[in-house]
């Protein structure tokens, strides 16, 4: 089976492949958007995840189709949810603040402004939520559509930089320190993972029908 995954980020196809490999999943062929000289520039204007992830499929589709590309297309669409926030800043997470205004602090701006947004609330709990919402398109058209979510809270002050961009002020449900301060082994399977998970159990589920 070969998947053709929307991204054109080598390290995160690499993480992908690392999991498929560490849950004895070895019958998938995973290819980049990158491999099949896809580079189009999508406008994800989509409200939801959902939204946003089918628009991000349903062009690499179209490429797919007209260039004779066989395969599974998936792509994912992923981002922090804060409660006190109303889900901010959800589908805009890697937009919240301009990177054009903060070429070199991306990051760190990003993360002040949603302490700062979070500080305005007066809230306490600081509940929020990681979510990835992936999109698969079939050979002959089908769509199937999976969520995985990781629960857990805002940090005050952030820990290491670097990773996602909250990684640094998210503490996963269970811990006392943000993600970016944990093993691969001690966060266990997260919200990407999660959702590759469900999509390849639907997966198996519609070659063995």
């Amino acid at each position: 089976m070969k998947i053709i995954y929307g991204t054109t980020n080598l390290k995160k196809k690499q993480q992908v492949e690392d999991f498929f490999k560490a849950t004895g999943i070895t019958n998938l062929e995973l290819i980049s958007s990158k491999d099949i000289g896809f580079f189009e520039e999508i406008i994800e204007d989509g409200k939801t995840f959902e939204e946003n992830s089918l628009i991000k499929a349903k062009a690499i589709k179209k490429f797919c189709d007209k260039n004779k590309i066989e395969g599974i297309v998936v792509t994912d669409d992923t981002g922090l949810c804060v409660d006190c926030l109303n889900g901010e800043p959800g589908i805009y997470s890697a937009r919240y603040v301009s990177k054009q205004e903060h070429p070199n602090d991306h990051q760190e701006a990003s993360i002040k402004k949603l302490l700062e947004n979070i500080e305005k609330t007066g809230d306490k709990e600081r509940k929020a939520k990681f979510v990835c919402v992936l999109t698969a398109i079939m050979q002959n058209g089908d769509i199937k559509q999976v969520r995985g979510e990781t629960l857990g809270t805002i940090a005050k002050t952030p820990g290491p930089m670097g990773k996602l961009t909250y990684g640094p002020i998210f503490i996963p449900e269970g811990f006392n320190k943000c993600m970016n301060e944990l093993r691969d082994d001690e966060l266990g399977t997260t919200h990407r993972e999660k959702a590759f998970l469900e999509l390849l159990k639907i997966l198996q589920n519609t070659n063995n029908a």
